[in-house]
């Protein structure tokens, strides 16, 4: 592993070909091994990230390599003219442990927001004419659904939609938390209301369960449909396979991505029979790579290891004890406020901004990440062990108390 060029040339070459659309970090990772990354000079890197909220299962898994190399030498891709069996096998899994009736799948989270969005529109305008061409959709401040038009259209900050036109007309925000904020907002043309049942981007702010329950209610009265973006909050990361399941309210739709794939880019939305029968027919929406056999084959198997070992119980047996540690630091330290967030999505937040503790901590070989300038977000593969919380916990207070 590792290469003949320096750290600097990749970094000086990556300038020059790639699109700056991001600030990276100053390191190029080469590979992985179970909870930890290395970079091309060999550094080891404690990884609380997991690709943000990708790498459930870890790095280096023999499993699930194992499951891609054996596609690989099957069949890739045929397109969606024509069934393949990890599809198959896939969607009939999600739909076991989702509860949902029908999936799409799609090659991210964003494409699935977009995907849940038109069924949502079609759904309405196929039971109520009157709201056909004048769809509405109230979505949450602070929210975060992805970069594409429509995707960004219903992302509740208003820095990511400032320098495009996005699609503003179709689109209202209320308050997460605050039942009457979404009631106000409420017309005779709106179709949906979306929102993550955890905010990432927006804070690590979970909903409550009596406003899930109450914008169940207000979907259930208005004929409304429900849209759950499980995207970062799903596949098992707050302690049940979606978070919406600990709650018992269901959504029409759903999305999810990320930890889906585990590293393979796929994703999906999901519906239940009632807006499958009544929006999305042949024709309607489409995709060349999504439900291909290759990222299929990761869906399954993912799937399959989650069961196998027991990966949602894992979460709840060593959330406690995660949640303790950053509860210790928050004690221990002034500057930081709070602690929030649910299972093995949580955020610490900081008095001031926390790229200087970003950058203190990776030097000591710990990944973390920010969620907006002062919070810090806590996603690591779902696999973490004590140990790993407690060299995270030292490398994080060693670097707070130089503060």
């Amino acid at each position: 592993m590792g290469t003949s060029r320096t750290t600097e040339e990749l970094i000086q070459q990556a300038e020059q070909d790639l699109l700056h659309t991001y600030n990276r970090y100053q390191i190029v990772l080469d590979h992985g091994s179970g909870v930890h990354l290395y970079d091309v000079n060999g550094k080891e890197y404690l990884d609380f990230c997991a690709g943000i909220a990708v790498f459930a299962l870890g790095y280096g898994n023999k499993e699930y390599n194992d499951a891609l190399k054996a596609q690989i030498d099957k069949l890739l891709h045929t397109s969606n003219y024509y069934y393949n069996e990890p599809s198959i096998d896939a969607a009939h899994e999600l739909k076991r442990v989702s509860g949902m009736d029908r999936v799409f799948f799609t090659n991210s989270g964003a494409e699935a927001v977009e995907g849940a969005i038109k069924a949502a529109m079609k759904y309405a305008g196929t039971l109520h004419p009157e709201r056909k061409g004048h769809h509405e959709i109230i979505a949450m401040e602070h929210s975060f659904h992805g970069r594409t038009i429509g995707a960004l259209s219903v992302t509740g900050n208003a820095h990511y939609r400032e320098a495009f036109e996005t699609i503003d007309s179709f689109v209202k925000f209320a308050q997460l938390n605050d039942i009457d904020s979404v009631r106000n907002q409420i017309t005779d043309h709106t179709c949906a209301v979306i929102l993550e049942v955890v905010q990432g981007e927006g804070g690590l702010i979970p909903a409550t369960a009596e406003f899930l329950a109450g914008v169940r209610a207000l979907c259930d009265e208005r004929d409304i449909l429900l849209i759950l973006d499980e995207i970062q909050c799903g596949m098992g990361r707050t302690g049940s396979m979606f978070a919406w399941q600990k709650f018992g309210v269901k959504p029409d739709i759903m999305t999810c991505a990320k930890a889906l794939g585990c590293g393979v880019p796929v994703g999906a939305f999901l519906m239940t029979e009632q807006v499958g029968q009544n929006s999305l027919q042949p024709g309607d929406h489409g995709t060349t790579y999504g439900g291909n056999p290759f990222a299929c084959a990761a869906v399954r198997e993912v799937l399959r290891q989650y069961e196998d070992r027991h990966i949602v119980e894992h979460v709840n047996d060593i959330a406690p004890y995660f949640i303790a540690k950053l509860d210790a630091l928050k004690e221990e330290f002034s500057f930081v406020r709070e602690r929030r967030g649910s299972g093995l999505m949580q955020g610490l937040v900081f008095e001031g901004p926390v790229a200087p503790v970003i950058a203190a901590a990776m030097d000591k070989g710990l990944i973390l990440i920010n969620a907006g300038a002062n919070i810090l977000r806590f996603v690591p593969p779902l696999v973490i062990e004590r140990e790993d919380i407690d060299r995270m916990y030292d490398i994080l207070r060693d670097v707070c108390s130089s503060l």
